[in-house]
């Protein structure tokens, strides 16, 4: 069966809004946009360089455009005052003071990426979509990745929702998918969203903490509110806290509607996977990294895209034919559930392809306004409570942040294709809208902008029923099931991830104050499972609970990190080679060259910058950490091991023993030769036995050769972690 990919979020703003029509030959060239939409990409780019502007190479002007010199301010002799009448000073403070706009409520902390979509297909069968019907299409797109809780200013790898928004610049207009790394939502209905932000966000009385819920307010809503269990075991999991975004996965959280030109609709979930894998971090290693670079996230996307190592996402659906809408356990209508893909499997339409980093962060990264009800024809809503909830949230919120309505003229948020309506003016309008008539119907214009019918190639509304049916508060019944698909959840990790979810639950649930709080989130965790209820309680000072509940056992695909299908490349990896002085050169650079040759991005890592023994030093045992890199490579050398071996000046903390034991802590691979193996003896490494010339144990590898070493430690990156290293607690 074709699928269709569409995206997640659409709105009734864009909907009821758009009354675009055919323009007329004299007026064809609409400011907002005027370009060739057969080739999207190379149109959004050329809309884009029209107000780019570079001041390299130019002379000094004011606002209004007069030449000056503005490096001292004007006064009444040397050591006099400051007089008023200085224009220049007036206006650089004046605009300085007004440079910034008010910060996302929630998602504050993002960064930003342009990109494209190509479909692997036509799938119009299932959606009347353009931007969907032919094989190779490729659509213009920007992509932001996010934090929720954090400020602007917090660091990346805190534990917390990602959000993962799609921006679509198809010929037909904008089309928004407001996505998060995490596929179910905390609570059902919109209504209760701002309970869960005040709870979550850093407490009113203090401000603290920032950027995560490790604290009272938050444990105490999700032990009142038994539906957030679901979506708060995936945030104690690996998902919380990836290695990289460029290993998420996105999903457009609500179901959705796809229309095809007939009105035939389909059901469907939105979801978009990463073709370089899915990995995380420890829980240990996320809150080293924010000590030692804020913006680990960020540099490490536009590092990747810089040196032409494009992120890529294969983009699906899950789809269910109307018929069956009713046959789950669950309600398709429920933002707290998933459809497990063993029920319905995963179907790619296309790939996303991120391939160039913005050219300034403000006007692109932070002036986007994603909203769900940006849409095109071919994509529907369904009565998903939250969604129709965000709707009017995200077109409320935008206007309260960008304090006019016409922030859609800014070159980030315009479509690609004509934008003719008679909405006018307001602060900031750009555009100098020719004629009298600004109403529909007109007889001065031909009533135009005309009215545009789904037949015509308007916006196709789907005919729902509504009939016979009583105003009532509530939720069906469905909708009352807290903790299968959390129990579904758990049960589909590994050993190992489970033991990591109940890691992030004792620190976060230990961080409450309040007995009662623990107390009660324990009570819920006992209805997901009596073991991982047990696990937690113990450490957060609760009496174990006794089983209420049988596991009933049931998995699904699609869950677990650690069972996601792995590349087949070491590219982007970044390795750090120790080295001091008196290092094997021969072995060092023989690495180097290797891992370089298969897309890794390999560093020398020394006691100072520059050359040290024909090597380039780029980072410093103080300049750098373990936490920072996914690997670790010892070459030998007698001078350099037995520097790295003592404590000195050189090494006050023994950076490069702990360097080592980090990363054999947090389950990466670590390769040794020759005398190097020394030093991961000094870390107290787990070293692997045996008589081969290449020894490996769970990815830590040795050899008395460095090329010995290279193929085991190719196969070792490309696993990238090794949770079997990592200490599992005792069955009860």
């Amino acid at each position: 069966m074709k699928v269709t990919l569409i995206t997640s979020f659409v709105s009734l703003f864009l909907a009821t809004q758009l009354v675009s029509g055919q323009a007329d030959d004299h007026d064809a060239a609409c400011i907002i946009s005027n370009y060739d939409t057969s080739d999207p990409v190379a149109a959004k780019q050329e809309q884009l360089n029209e107000f780019t502007v570079s001041d390299a190479g130019t002379q000094e002007t004011s606002q209004f455009g007069a030449k000056i010199n503005n490096s001292d301010s004007l006064k009444a002799g040397l050591d006099g005052p400051t007089l008023m009448e200085d224009f220049m000073m007036r206006e650089k403070i004046m605009h300085f003071d007004h440079e910034r706009i008010p910060e996302r409520a929630v998602h504050a902390r993002g960064v930003g990426v342009h990109g494209y979509f190509e479909s692997y297909g036509d799938y119009s069968n299932i959606t009347a979509a353009k931007f969907l019907g032919e094989a190779g299409k490729k659509t213009p797109m920007f992509v932001r990745f996010s934090t929720v809780l954090g400020s602007r200013g917090s660091p990346d790898t805190v534990r917390d929702v990602h959000g993962f928004a799609l921006r679509f610049y198809t010929e037909e207009g904008l089309f928004d998918m407001v996505g998060n790394n995490i596929a179910p939502f905390f609570v059902h209905d919109a209504i209760k969203f701002p309970d869960l932000i005040h709870a979550a966000k850093p407490q009113p009385d203090t401000e603290t903490p920032q950027a995560g819920t490790a604290h009272e307010t938050a444990y105490d809503f999700f032990a009142e509110f038994p539906e957030t269990m679901h979506t708060v075991l995936w945030a104690l999991s690996g998902r919380g806290i990836p290695r990289s975004l460029r290993q998420i996965e996105g999903f457009g959280v609500h179901t959705f509607r796809l229309l095809n030109e007939q009105g035939e609709s389909h059901y469907c979930k939105f979801l978009w996977k990463p073709k370089a894998g899915l990995s995380n971090l420890l829980w240990d290693e996320a809150q080293k990294i924010a000590g030692k670079n804020i913006d680990f996230h960020r540099d490490d996307l536009y590092t990747a895209i810089n040196k032409g190592d494009y992120p890529e996402w294969e983009f699906g659906i899950q789809i269910i034919p109307e018929s069956d809408v009713n046959k789950f356990d669950f309600s398709l209508l429920d933002p707290t559930k998933i459809i497990p893909e063993s029920i319905i499997p995963f179907q790619p339409m296309g790939k996303i392809v991120l391939n160039r980093n913005p050219d300034n962060y403000f006007a692109e990264t932070e002036q986007i306004t994603f909203h769900p009800g940006h849409i095109v024809r071919g994509v529907g809503f369904t009565n998903d409570p939250l969604l129709q909830g965000r709707l009017f949230s995200y077109l409320d919120t935008q206007l309260n942040r960008m304090s006019s309505a016409n922030y859609m003229q800014l070159p980030i948020n315009r479509p690609i294709n004509a934008v003719h309506n008679n909405q006018r003016d307001g602060f900031m309008q750009s555009q100098i809208h020719k004629g009298k008539v600004a109403y529909f119907p007109n007889g001065l214009q031909g009533n135009t902008p005309s009215m545009v019918d789904a037949e015509d190639g308007g916006y196709i509304e789907y005919p729902e029923r509504i009939n016979n049916v009583t105003k009532i508060r509530g939720r069906s019944s469905k909708f009352f099931d807290f903790y299968s698909q959390a129990q579904l959840f758990y049960n589909s990790l590994t050993e190992a991830e489970q033991q990591q979810l109940v890691d992030g639950a004792r620190f976060e649930i230990g961080k409450s104050k309040s007995l009662d709080v623990r107390k009660r989130m324990i009570r819920n965790l006992n209805f997901v499972d009596n073991d991982l209820a047990r696990r937690i309680a113990y450490s957060v000072g609760v009496e174990p609970p006794e089983m209420v509940v049988e596991n009933q056992n049931k998995t699904s695909v699609g869950l677990s990190i650690e069972k996601y299908p792995k590349a087949n490349n070491i590219k982007t990896r970044t390795v750090a080679i120790l080295t001091a002085p008196g290092v094997n050169t021969d072995e060092a650079t023989s690495m180097y060259d290797f891992l370089e040759s298969k897309g890794a991005y390999p560093s020398y890592v020394g006691v100072r910058l520059g050359e040290q023994d024909g090597l380039n030093i780029t980072d410093t045992y103080m300049t750098t950490a373990s936490v920072l890199w996914d690997a670790v490579y010892v070459p030998g050398g007698n001078k350099s091991i037995q520097a790295m071996t003592q404590r000195t000046s050189l090494f006050p903390y023994e950076e490069p023993k702990m360097f080592v034991l980090d990363a054999f802590r947090h389950g990466k691979p670590i390769a040794a030769s020759s005398e190097g193996v020394a030093l991961l003896r000094k870390a107290d490494v787990d070293l692997p036995g045996g008589k081969n010339k290449t020894k490996e144990l769970n990815g830590v590898i040795i050899s008395n050769n460095e090329a010995d070493l290279e193929d085991a430690f190719e196969k070792a990156l490309i696993q990238q972690r090794f949770w079997a290293r990592l200490p599992l607690d005792k069955s009860n």
